[in-house]
């Protein structure tokens, strides 16, 4: 059983600010890919969902006159710093277990190699948010843009949150009978 949902998460006002401004649309197809990359690569599908969502709510700071600046993303990124604590803190106190906020704060915080420069060997967990972010990514920070209603969201991470409980469930069943 998990202790905190995706759709937990997303009835945070704070949570729901910070994705808005990052790109809610992209935030949800991130995770999506990932959970479909968890799977293939049997990372846990709950860590990687909850990292890849909000693998971007860093991006604030890079809002000029209400838009998206991604030359001056580009010229000062530490969206991931920023995020990491970001997520680490909303988690703990939505009560998700300690050791999983801090897997999850460290994904978000290695979902980009911007300012690493390919100096982190990430672990498989890392290495789904990566992918995933990188699955949706479109030239010049296109993809930031996408538009999805609050509504839109609320179901997407609804069956996302289903997906995830099933397939928990399968591995728990699969792990009692071995």
């Amino acid at each position: 059983m998990r202790n905190v949902t995706l759709s937990d998460i997303f009835q945070l006002p704070f949570a729901r600010k910070y994705l808005k401004r990052a790109g809610l649309a992209h935030a949800i197809t991130v995770a999506k890919h990932a959970y479909h990359f968890a799977n293939k690569h049997e990372v846990n599908p709950d860590l990687a969902t909850k990292a890849a969502l909000l693998h971007d709510i860093g991006h604030y700071t890079w809002y000029r006159n209400g838009q998206w600046d991604y030359n001056l993303y580009k010229q000062n990124d530490i969206h991931a710093i920023k995020g990491a604590e970001r997520a680490h803190k909303m988690l703990i106190r939505l009560g998700e277990n300690p050791v999983s906020a801090k897997e999850i704060a460290v994904a978000i915080l290695f979902h980009t190699d911007s300012y690493f420069m390919g100096t982190v060997n990430r672990n498989a967990l890392q290495e789904v948010v990566a992918m995933a972010d990188e699955a949706d990514e479109e030239p010049g920070g296109k993809h930031h843009y996408k538009v999805m209603s609050e509504e839109e969201a609320r179901v997407e991470l609804n069956a996302l949150d289903d997906l995830i409980d099933s397939s928990l469930n399968n591995q728990n069943e699969w792990q009692q009978s071995v």
